[in-house]
């Protein structure tokens, strides 16, 4: 699968805005599946905006979005994209386990030992029957990773997914990513303020 950018601009930025960007008003852009990109930007140069605009959870932007050869359509991004927002859009009033499996339970996509054992893996075991709006935000954006692995995709989207991890939480999360990417032979979008060297980028691109 490929997804391509072409002339794409948030409306609520000029061009003259974003005339030094690698990804805004580029006659054509390709992500393809299967490679790794990095996303850099500061603060407000509109990262989760581009994320959101491919992902079809906003519409506030000029040029166009094709998946493959086609014009993106509404609701395909659910079958071919899992997202990690950068609010994690999780159920505070659910427990661990019942977010993840809330998930699973609409894709049938991870057996219950497979989903224990990521939970394990990712350190977070002993909070398994804990509320997670008692969680730290870094507990939290492991339970949105896991969540999300709790699908097929095409491509997967980060967006700052390690701000509030330290790095032997991160080396644990990216083990995860990696094999999960390659078993699905699935793309990454990651999103970061700062030079994430966490995976072997194919391509690092600065808005």
């Amino acid at each position: 699968m490929r997804i391509t950018l072409s002339h794409l601009r948030p409306i609520y930025m000029s061009e003259q805005e974003i005339s030094c960007s690698d990804i805004y008003m580029q006659d054509s852009l390709v992500f393809t599946q299967g490679s790794k990109y990095l996303i850099r930007a500061h603060s407000g140069r509109g990262k989760s905006s581009l994320l959101n605009f491919i992902y079809g959870s906003s519409n506030h932007y000029c040029g166009e979005i094709i998946y493959d050869d086609k014009l993106k359509a509404k609701g395909i991004q659910s079958e071919v994209i899992s997202y990690v927002f950068q609010d994690l859009k999780l159920f505070p009033t659910l427990t661990v386990w019942e977010n993840i499996k809330l998930k699973n339970d609409l894709t049938h996509y991870k057996s219950e030992a497979q989903m224990e054992e990521m939970i394990v893996l990712l350190g977070l075991s002993f909070k398994r029957n804990q509320l997670v709006g008692e969680l730290s935000f870094g507990q939290q954006q492991r339970v949105a990773i896991l969540r999300a692995l709790c699908q097929p995709f095409d491509f997967l989207f980060l967006d700052e997914p390690f701000s509030h991890l330290d790095q032997e939480n991160v080396k644990q999360v990216v083990a995860l990513i990696e094999k999960e990417l390659a078993s699905q032979k699935a793309g990454l979008l990651l999103t970061s303020l700062d030079p994430c060297v966490s995976f072997k980028y194919d391509s690092i691109l600065h808005l």
